[in-house]
């Protein structure tokens, strides 16, 4: 009797345990699946745990601040993170909040976004000029990492795509052109002022060395009359990036791209304990990691170019003589050289709550003759028509329009353009249109060996080669 009691214990013990084993594999990632291993948000298992007092504060080193954003910039989000969208019912799918996803698969969507668990997957080569890749955190993303933005129609049949297709550059140098853009930006209203105190007389917008036309202030109106203006948006705020110049600084970029590609909605953006794309996760970002983050891209070291000989020299000189530095400025120098992060991230106001010395370790870029840092991204931060063959066909009146392509780098980072329709520099030159249909016949003009020459001089304008230097 003993034994057959002491047997039938022993089986509703192990069949207990079973049942307690399955019950908990099937339990919500919220409840005890968080404490198996790899389960649970991935930003808090990989430690990112710094907040925006901290980083307010000083208590936090730089280095730090970095390597929390680097884990921010490569870690995998997870849907215990609150990656991707809600239950996708909402009255337009294409925004982020309410998108469907594919075979409603619950996760990914891949056209519109949903594509990708990281900032590192579509921004990881270094280097496409050698081969294999060179790879490395920040780096350029390939075709396959292309962006598809709001798209409605697709149709494989006749290529018909009414969204836009977007490939991903690089975020190395990143902290300079973001000093550069609010100088420039407070200069241009500083000269509006000047427009508003003599009414009725043109004022040059001018700044930098970059002219974005003029402005009138008229006196029997009381308003601006900014017919004159150039490849700038009517507030005159400078935004140098994304490709039709939408975002003034790194973090705005960040603030969308986290949205858009991951379903990861900030708290800056949707509120403290808000679900608003109802995937059952509130608070997913925080302020102090898009913080880390911002921080982190911005203080990764600016391309290099290398020594020029006499083939590129020669280079420089049929670059000039196209007029491709009219657009693709070589340098532009800034007066200051510490770059000042606000909160919120707005071009006007915002609270100064960090700020880095960009002529120090680790960004180190070259100082510029006066007190300021030089920064050699050949571009002028304005938008120019492109011409119909480069146009998009998103139905915006800035589809022919981008900002000038940087070309600090480009050597090391085809394909070009922004899609990546061209896999080499000669078809990216080729297929300039509109404002830069001069340099580009000029350059069809060049004899083989004046092409050469031009290419060589584009051949000094490599990546970094340890853009996160410091970092463990």
């Amino acid at each position: 009797m003993k034994r057959t009691l002491l047997f039938i214990g022993l089986i509703l013990f192990v069949t207990g345990l079973f049942a307690g084993i399955a019950a908990a594999l099937l339990l919500p990632a919220s409840a005890s699946a968080q404490d198996l291993p790899g389960e649970g948000r991935r930003l808090d298992l990989v430690g990112v745990d710094v907040t925006q007092d901290e980083i307010a504060s000083g208590s936090v080193s730089l280095d730090e601040i970095r390597r929390q954003g680097q884990l921010v910039f490569s870690a995998p989000f997870n849907k215990a993170d609150g990656y991707g969208d809600g239950p996708g019912v909402a009255p337009d799918p294409t925004p982020p909040g309410g998108r469907p996803t594919l075979q409603n698969n619950g996760t990914f969507l891949r056209i519109n976004g949903l594509g990708a668990q990281t900032c590192l997957e579509c921004h990881s080569i270094v280097s496409n000029r050698s081969v294999p890749a060179t790879f490395g955190v920040g780096g350029v993303g390939g075709a396959v990492s292309n962006a598809m933005f709001q798209p409605l129609q697709v149709d494989p049949q006749d290529g018909t795509f009414d969204g836009r297709f977007i490939n991903p550059p690089f975020v190395f140098g990143s902290g300079g052109v973001q000093l550069l853009a609010r100088e420039m930006t407070l200069d241009l209203h500083e000269r509006a002022a000047a427009a508003e105190a003599n009414p009725d007389v043109p004022v040059a917008l001018e700044t930098h060395g970059v002219s974005f036309g003029t402005i009138v202030y008229e006196s029997a109106s009381g308003n601006f009359d900014r017919s004159g203006l150039e490849g700038i948006d009517d507030d005159l705020v400078v935004r140098p990036f994304g490709r039709k110049g939408e975002f003034h600084t790194v973090r705005g970029f960040d603030l969308g791209a986290l949205a858009f590609h991951l379903g990861i909605q900030p708290v800056e953006v949707v509120g403290s304990g808000v679900d608003e794309d109802g995937d059952g996760v509130a608070d997913e970002i925080s302020v102090g990691a898009v913080s880390a983050l911002e921080i982190f891209n911005t203080t990764l070291t600016p391309p290099v170019q290398t020594r020029l000989d006499p083939a590129a020299r020669a280079g420089r000189t049929l670059f000039d003589a196209a007029g491709c530095s009219e657009c693709h400025i070589p340098f532009l120098d800034t007066r200051g050289r510490v770059l000042e992060y606000r909160f919120p991230d707005v071009p006007f106001g915002g609270e100064v709550f960090y700020s880095v010395d960009l002529l120090r370790s680790p960004v180190q870029f070259p100082k510029a003759p006066k007190r300021g840092v030089r920064v050699s991204l050949f571009a002028d931060l304005k938008r120019h028509d492109m011409g119909p063959e480069l146009a998009e066909s998103f139905g915006s009146e800035l589809d022919a329009f981008f900002t000038t392509a940087r070309l600090w780098g480009i050597w090391d980072t085809a394909p070009y353009l922004h899609d990546g329709r061209a896999t080499t520099l000669v078809e990216a030159i080729t297929l300039h249109g509109g404002e830069a249909q001069p340099a580009r016949d000029d350059f069809v003009a060049f004899t083989n060996a004046e092409k050469a020459q031009l290419l060589a001089y584009l051949a000094t304008l490599r990546t970094p080669t340890n853009a996160t230097r410091g970092l463990r």
